[in-house]
């Protein structure tokens, strides 16, 4: 820790964080003013770098450059400020908007997913200007919006500022680590297509006395739908879901053998009497490795005597290997039609921002470099490289538009209530984050593991 920057105390950071989480910034059902509100409170931080709000058509990115560091490595960092709907607010134990400490945890929605992380960036790059004049790389910032909808604005903002963009390295400050007390560095995340399966009955509800036993109930329907997607097994039954999908080879499961998992432990934390899923597979295979497909929600009549006359089932899908989303839907879309239930009228309506997986290589500069910034702050303690189970649609994005690969250094953790009410964050993370983002900046800067900038290269792709 010698020679490092003087970080602010938590008493000080604390009362800052706590004024961005206080903006409702809930993608999915927020005001355009509120949106705009959390991407000004970016740019104000950012103003060191010329931070600014700029149109997508959908929900504002946020965008800044610090370019002052000749012959050195460009980086792009990665966050959001959009955050998931509280859900129920009867499950939180204090207001989700307003943050709360609590022990050795802060509270609030947003706190680990993802303002949190971003505000760690923030805080360490302002430390640099104001201690060392100027950041040891070349950054460029980019803070969407609209990552917890998949992010549907964002393709053709990258592709049409593809060389503002352009960059050695993509870094993320979205993405948790695999779990507490063990440093971790997440090497592939999984791809996302989410769809609602509609089912039409009558052309309005019906009186269930009058009309039961004469007509098709489209929640029968509809339950005989998602009851049909996986098979005894527990694999998905759609012909053509698993085009893409490898198996782990035998070295890949040893290792995933090695990672310390007990089964009885996860069970009890989550609260369930048995874990499930595709048999052949252990939990942290299917964690790791597997496809999977949920229903996440059925919509449909109530509590009264009457026929609805549409239940819809909404279903989520995380992707492997080279799957193809394009190609997973058409395979549920060929299963379900393929059922042939009299009676009612199927409806397919395929949300945007269909994401592949991701993966990068555990031998990249990058995860070199992030290994050896963690030993720095948690010594004596080896790395596991893990997998996000869930999506970050910018990734494959980023690799595609500007050639750059993405490195998730994220110091939210996955059992920190992600998208579920009681949302925390650890308030040892902050500090310990800042510290490790300052190690990795300068490990890629001019360190062993420095990175070699665009324009000493041929390609752009490292």
């Amino acid at each position: 820790m010698n020679d490092g920057l003087d970080f602010a105390p938590l008493e000080v950071l604390l009362p800052e964080l706590a004024e961005y989480v206080a903006i409702p910034s809930d993608s999915r059902g927020a005001s355009t003013e509120t949106m705009r509100e959390a991407a000004s409170w970016l740019a104000a931080q950012l103003e060191f770098a010329d931070g600014r709000v700029v149109e997508t058509g959908g929900n504002p990115v946020v965008r800044a450059d610090w370019l002052n560091a000749p012959g050195a490595p460009t980086i792009l960092v990665y966050g959001h400020y959009d955050v998931q709907p509280t859900g129920s607010r009867d499950e939180w134990v204090t207001d989700p908007f307003v943050m709360t400490i609590d022990g050795d945890v802060i509270r609030g929605r947003g706190v680990t997913d993802d303002k949190g992380p971003v505000f760690i960036v923030l805080k360490l790059a302002q430390a640099f200007m104001a201690q060392r004049g100027g950041l040891p790389l070349n950054v460029k910032f980019l803070i969407e919006g609209e990552e917890e909808i998949g992010s549907p604005s964002l393709p053709r903002y990258a592709r049409e500022h593809a060389e503002e963009l352009a960059a050695d390295l993509v870094i993320s400050a979205d993405g948790a680590q695999w779990r507490h007390g063990e440093p971790s560095l997440s090497i592939a995340s999984k791809g996302l297509v989410s769809l609602d399966i509609v089912v039409h009955g009558a052309s309005s509800d019906l009186h269930s006395g009058r009309f039961g036993g004469t007509v098709a109930n489209p929640v029968h329907a509809l339950s005989t739908i998602l009851a049909s997607l996986h098979d005894e097994s527990g694999a998905v039954a759609a012909q053509g879901f698993y085009d893409g999908v490898v198996a782990p080879d035998s070295i890949r499961r040893a290792e995933i053998a090695a990672v310390p998992f007990d089964d009885a432990e996860y069970r009890k934390t989550l609260g369930v009497s048995a874990l499930s899923g595709e048999a052949g597979f252990t939990t942290l295979e299917r964690l790791w490795e597997r496809p999977t497909l949920e229903i996440t929600g059925v919509v449909a009549g109530g509590k009264y005597s009457v026929i609805p006359h549409v239940a819809t089932g909404h279903i989520v899908s995380r992707l492997v290997g080279t799957q193809d989303p394009e190609r997973v839907v058409e395979s549920i879309e060929r299963h379900v039609r393929g059922l042939g239930i009299p009676g009612v009228e199927i409806e397919i309506n395929v949300d945007p921002g269909r994401v592949p997986a991701y993966r990068i290589d555990a031998d990249h500069p990058a995860i070199r470099a992030a290994s050896a910034a963690l030993n720095h702050v948690y010594p004596g303690k080896q790395v596991l490289l893990a997998v996000i189970a869930g999506t970050l649609p910018a990734t494959t994005l980023f690799e595609e538009v500007i050639g750059a690969k993405t490195l998730f250094f994220s110091f939210s953790t996955a059992d920190e209530n992600l998208h579920a009410p009681n949302e925390f964050l650890r308030t040892a993370r902050i500090h310990e984050g800042m510290r490790a983002w300052e190690q990795l900046w300068l490990l890629l800067a001019s360190g062993p593991h420095a990175l070699t900038p665009i324009e000493a290269r041929a390609e752009v792709t490292l």
